[in-house]
């Protein structure tokens, strides 16, 4: 093993990816999305990487956990060490794994011949077990994997003074503090650590609404799976008694609605429907208040979502776990029991139903949900002076192909 001796260090942020396989960030943050959910107390990953090798994966979890991945000179993810607050003010490394890997066949797939696990107590109890992969050959466990839960194999036990196994909580950007555990996989760290913030491209903010009015605009499109055709449908008039518009899975009223301050009256939705050669789907789905183009538009978020925190094209969006959506007046309610009957088994051979309302109560539209679960974003048109024009479910089927 060859070690790399670095007196600097790279430093790139993304989302905690350290289950998977790869050695960059899947989904890049930008430093100060990281630094905003280090204030939160979110979590988020931190790369460390020398003359473009990662040696080090620090991801920040909540309730102040921290856990580092270490890699070889090879690039490959060998050891694991978790890390937890401690009575001192300090993190103990109460759990350090490292994989061992005897010869290039299992280098090449990824697995692992001896497991070696040393687990901390918080007054210096030392246990350290040592698996075999057994007479059968090398374990088909990558050597990232996570450990937990028991284990038969034989342990070691015996007391140590805890401070070895202290490190100090580190600040947002204070990444120095990891350098001296690059050095238990035989990197060697100069006296003085220079950190390297890795610049980002500009399009690294949350996703933007692009190409929104063209979801309505009938006639030949493309798509990431070939050409297709839109096709604007009405779906009728919806009716909205609150002032709110609440935009949710029919299933989960109540719980996750995004709710748009909107006028009384009756509005009509329209439907953008995606034909392919393997059939229609509902790509979008339109409530408008104002006969008037939108000058601007804005993510409908719920009170606690906070956009600085989110990543190159992330969004919050409506969650859907019945394959459908709906637009609704805030103050209506559903029968729970009725929904498969009155709307979701009616959905399966129609794009659109709606639930009437009665002389004191707001009817439901609803219509499918794209290709079925998952979250969606809803964006605001509005005016210049901040009305609101129109209110668009995304189901993300086209590919953005226009301006705002």
């Amino acid at each position: 093993m060859s070690a790399v001796f670095f007196d600097g260090l790279d430093v790139s942020y993304g989302e905690a990816w350290g289950s998977h396989q790869g050695t960059t960030h899947p989904e890049p943050l930008s430093r100060a999305v990281a630094a905003r959910r280090h204030a939160a107390g979110m979590d988020y990953a931190v790369l460390l990487s020398a003359r473009e090798r990662p040696l080090a994966l620090v991801e920040r979890w909540p309730r102040r956990m921290w856990r580092v991945y270490l890699f070889d000179d090879r690039s490959r993810r060998m050891q694991m060490i978790d890390l937890r607050p401690h009575s001192t003010g300090m993190l103990l490394a109460h759990r350090n794994t490292r994989w061992q890997v005897a010869d290039e066949r299992g280098r090449s797939y990824g697995t692992w011949d001896v497991r070696e696990t040393t687990t901390v107590s918080a007054d210096g109890q030392v246990e350290v077990r040592s698996e075999s992969a057994g007479p059968g050959g090398t374990s088909a466990e990558p050597p990232h994997a996570r450990t937990s839960g028991p284990s038969d194999a034989p342990a070691r036990r015996f007391p140590a003074p805890v401070e070895n196994f202290l490190s100090p909580v580190p600040e947002f950007g204070d990444w120095q503090v990891f350098a001296p555990f690059l050095a238990q996989q035989g990197h060697e760290p100069a006296t003085a650590v220079v950190l390297r913030d890795v610049p980002m491209g500009e399009e690294s903010g949350p996703l933007r609404a692009s190409g929104i009015e063209q979801l309505f605009r009938p006639g030949a499109c493309g798509t990431p799976d070939g050409p297709a055709v839109v096709e604007p449908v009405e779906a009728g008039l919806l009716r909205i008694t609150s002032g709110r518009l609440a935009v949710s899975d029919p299933g989960l009223i109540g719980e996750s609605a995004r709710t748009v301050a909107v006028p009384p009256g009756e509005f009509p939705v329209t439907l953008s429907l995606l034909r392919t050669a393997a059939g229609a789907e509902v790509a979008a789905a339109r409530v408008t208040f104002l006969d008037a183009p939108p000058r601007e538009w804005d993510m409908a978020l719920l009170p606690d979502e906070d956009l600085g925190l989110l990543g190159g094209g992330q969004f919050y969006g409506v969650g859907v776990d019945t394959g459908t959506v709906a637009f609704v007046d805030a103050t209506r309610t559903v029968i729970e029991d009725r929904l498969d009957e009155d709307l979701f088994i009616p959905l399966d051979s129609r794009f659109t139903v709606e639930l009437p309302g009665t002389e004191t109560e707001p009817n439901l539209i609803a219509f499918r949900a794209g290709r079925g679960d998952g979250s969606y974003p809803v964006w605001i048109g509005r005016t210049d002076d901040g009305q609101v024009v129109c209110v668009v479910v995304d189901f993300q089927l086209r590919a953005s192909d226009g301006g705002e």
